[in-house]
């Protein structure tokens, strides 16, 4: 067995898997941190939003949280990320196994927004924070609004048609998030057919 000389420096290397194993641990607790804080904004409103609350609140220590988010608004940030990697893969995968190009890009969207939003609802009180704590953490999905956009006045249909039903769609997921009002459910299986058939015309 080869012996390393006193003050060499020792390599080590971390076999694939288990490289593999911490990263999904790693990305496994920032889940869970997310959804705390998730949580905490939606039940207890954004000024409870705290480090202390949120390690409380995900069963780690303050300094485990400070580890993947070092601020708030980092802890934020994150919340604003995540909901908008999700919801942007969603909608290219949808465009992506739509087998008919015009009106792609808007029956996307509003079926993504009606059927397919985020698991946890609570988690779009990220967006709810970020405009609390810094409104410039909204630009990842200001951005993204901007594109799509862009790619539903450019789907093959009216531009201005398809640009109401964005907003129509907009509006229901708007009025829920804020708990201004919830349409009934078959009302709301109704508004959602309707304005697929007007993105298939």
């Amino acid at each position: 067995m080869q012996k390393n000389r006193p003050g060499s420096i020792v390599i080590l290397h971390v076999p694939p898997l288990l490289e593999k194993g911490i990263e999904m641990g790693r990305n496994s607790r920032k889940q869970e941190i997310l959804d705390a804080a998730s949580n905490i904004v939606s039940e207890q409103g954004i000024f409870n939003l705290t480090l202390d609350a949120v390690a409380k609140q995900a069963g780690i220590s303050k300094g485990g949280l400070l580890y993947h988010y070092p601020s708030k608004e980092a802890l934020v940030k994150g919340m604003v990320d995540h909901l908008t990697n999700n919801y942007k893969e969603k909608i290219v995968h949808n465009t992506e196994i739509d087998p008919t190009d015009k009106g792609k890009w808007t029956r996307s969207y509003v079926n993504v927004t009606f059927n397919q939003t985020y698991t946890n609802k609570d988690m779009n009180s990220g967006l709810l924070a970020a405009k609390a704590v810094n409104a410039e953490l909204l630009d990842p999905i200001r951005h993204l609004y901007s594109e799509w956009q862009e790619e539903i006045e450019n789907d093959g249909l009216d531009p201005v048609k398809a640009t109401i039903i964005r907003l129509a769609t907009d509006g229901i997921w708007l009025a829920e998030l804020f708990d201004i009002h919830h349409i009934e459910k078959e009302k709301k299986e109704t508004i959602y057919k309707m304005l697929m058939d007007w993105a298939n015309e």
